[in-house]
Formats: structure tokens, sequence, C-alpha cells
């Protein structure tokens, strides 16, 4: 089994690189399920149902999300009934949606998680406590589980990784936007990746028009960020092989397109 997943959507140019390249990406590497954190995906901030519904009809079966879940108030119309729209799943017990979705591909099922780390980020429920349960409940059913982890320590990604090794079939890192090279199978079969990277404007700090940022850097004083939609667009993403039987993951492959790096299916 070939899992593809996407990282970091933002904006309108990042739509357009899945858009583009997504019918391409499964010409080469023909994955079984395709999956796409899609919480920037709304003007950098969010996501509404119509860009939930595109990403379906390019050819996703699952969208993750992270800590700007909650920027587009359209989401609160349409998450309950988002089969395969999931959140992290150790927000308060009281937010809607869910964390874990199952999709069944030719009879074989596959568990997808989204958890957000803590360390920087928003104080919300311990992911390590809530990845017991939802692997225990997962492997009733599966032993392909894929986890997105929306985080911003390499740390705390790391130590995530290492505690379920061998529990599940991949943790991937979402949020920072900057691909990491340290992809790897760990000892007991779980495919790692630090971060996916990011899918939107190439020529941009993190999706964001440059001088907005730098003027931040430089003076400290409120600056609206904007996402930056006049220049290149990149794709980040990667590739994961994963034995149907056992879950444990043989394979994985970063995928970066952009101006320097050219994809040639």
């Amino acid at each position: 089994m070939e899992i593809l997943f996407i990282g970091d959507v933002v904006g309108s140019p990042g739509r357009k690189m899945v858009q583009e390249y997504l019918p391409q990406l499964k010409d080469t590497y023909r994955p079984t399920i395709t999956i796409i954190n899609g919480e920037n995906a709304a003007a950098g901030k969010g996501i509404t149902e119509k860009i939930y519904k595109d990403f379906l009809s390019w050819g996703a079966q699952v969208v993750t999300l992270g800590n700007h879940a909650w920027n587009k108030n359209d989401i609160f119309n349409f998450i309950e009934e988002a089969k395969y729209l999931i959140r992290p799943a150790n927000f308060p017990d009281n937010n809607p949606g869910k964390g874990m979705t199952f999709l069944n591909i030719n009879g074989i099922e596959v568990a997808v998680i989204n958890l957000q780390a803590r360390t920087f980020m928003p104080a919300i429920n311990d992911p390590f406590a809530v990845i017991d349960e939802l692997v225990a409940e997962a492997k009733k059913r599966t032993n392909i589980i894929f986890v997105d982890f929306h985080g911003e320590a390499t740390s705390e990604k790391q130590a995530l990784a290492w505690y379920i090794d061998g529990k599940v079939s991949a943790v991937i890192g979402t949020h920072t936007h900057v691909q990491t090279a340290d992809e790897r199978i760990l000892p007991e079969g779980t495919a790692y990746l630090t971060d996916v990277g990011m899918t939107g404007p190439y020529n941009s700090i993190l999706g964001v028009e440059k001088e907005a940022v730098i003027k931040r850097f430089q003076t400290n004083l409120p600056v609206r960020f904007n996402v930056d939609e006049a220049g290149s667009a990149q794709l980040n993403g990667c590739i994961i092989s994963v034995d149907e039987k056992t879950g444990k993951a043989t394979a994985i492959k970063r995928i970066l397109i952009n101006d320097d790096h050219p994809f040639y299916n």
C-alpha cells in the first residue's frame, strides 16, 4: 500500500499546486490513498466547505487540520457531517468534529489520526495519552494507522514517534512549513518525517509576503500577514510504502516540487 501525504496547503497558490500536480503524482506513485493537510488552505488560515470538497474532488481521501482549524466560521456549519475531515484529536472534548477517521480501500481498512503538539502551542489535551486511546481503538479494525502530528518542536514530534514506534505505520509532522530531511523507518517499522513541509508560495516566508515578516522582525510592531499570491509556488509531500498485513512501513520518500526542483512525470 502506498500513502501519499501533501503538507500544509497555504492559500490559493497551494490549492492550485494540488490541483495541477496531484494527478501527475498519482500517475507516478500510484498511491492507494491520498491525505492532505488543509488547515491553511483558506487565505492562509482555516478551511471552508468548498475547499474541503475541492480537495476530495481532486483526488484526496482525507483532509487533516491543525491549530488554525477554527479560523473560518464556515467550518462549524459542516465539520460534523464531513466524514473525511479531521481536526486534532486532542482538542478539548467539547470541540466539534473528530480526530480519527477510517477508510476502506478494496476491503482493507486504514485509520488516519490528527494530533497537535503542545510545546510553543496552545495548551490542549496530552497527545501522548490521546494517541494511546486512539491506537487501541484503531487496532480493533486495522494495523494500518497514519498519524499527522501538527507541532512546532522537533523534539516533541520525535518523542511521539519513538513512543509509538511499531504501533502505527507513520508519524508525519506538519505545521512549521519547512520540509525536513530526516525521513526514515524507525526500528519497529514506523515511517517518520519531522515536517513534510508546505504547499504554497515558494518565494515567501512560510507562505506569507516577505516584506511583512521582515518588518515584524525589525520593528516588533503589529503587521498584517497576507499570503504571497504574486510569485511561484511549491508542493511538499511524501510517499510511504506500507505492508498491508503488518501495517509496518517499508519505505518513505520526500516529494519536493518548486522552481529549483522541477517535477518530471
